[in-house]
């Protein structure tokens, strides 16, 4: 999903960098498959050094922010993906985060193709920001 979607919003994906904001994963054994579990505040909290050195380190002027992990991580605990995405949020001068939802999260939805269109609306947000910083 995510690899279509940029492709889509005109996004090149060598020039993407992807990492999670928390490093470790919690999972049930459900037969054979491991049902990943959501991380808890203090996890995400304890993972965040790690995030921080990374943003210094690729220093992105578009963030595409995955889920809600990844907003508590990077937005605090009060943003909500499913209020606020799509919308740019200042990071630093000329950077900006664009949260939208878990690629996953698409597979999941009870309409798949308006999950998938909103994924994109948001894509393409983010790439017109990039392409306006430089």
């Amino acid at each position: 999903m995510l690899d279509r979607g940029l492709g889509e919003a005109g996004i090149e994906r060598g020039a993407v960098y992807v990492t999670n904001a928390v490093k470790h994963f919690k999972f049930v054994l459900r037969g054979k498959r491991r049902i990943h579990q959501k991380p808890t505040a203090a996890e995400i909290d304890a993972c965040r050094p790690w995030l921080d050195a990374e943003m210094r380190l690729v220093d992105p002027a578009v963030t595409i922010v995955l889920g809600a992990t990844a907003a508590r991580a990077l937005l605090g605990p009060s943003f909500r993906v499913t209020r606020q995405r799509g919308v740019p949020v200042p990071r630093r001068e000329g950077a900006f985060y664009v949260a939208t939802i878990h690629p996953s999260a698409i597979l999941r939805a009870p309409e798949p193709e308006d999950a998938y269109a909103g994924f994109l609306a948001d894509l393409r947000t983010a790439a017109a920001l990039g392409s306006a910083t430089g």
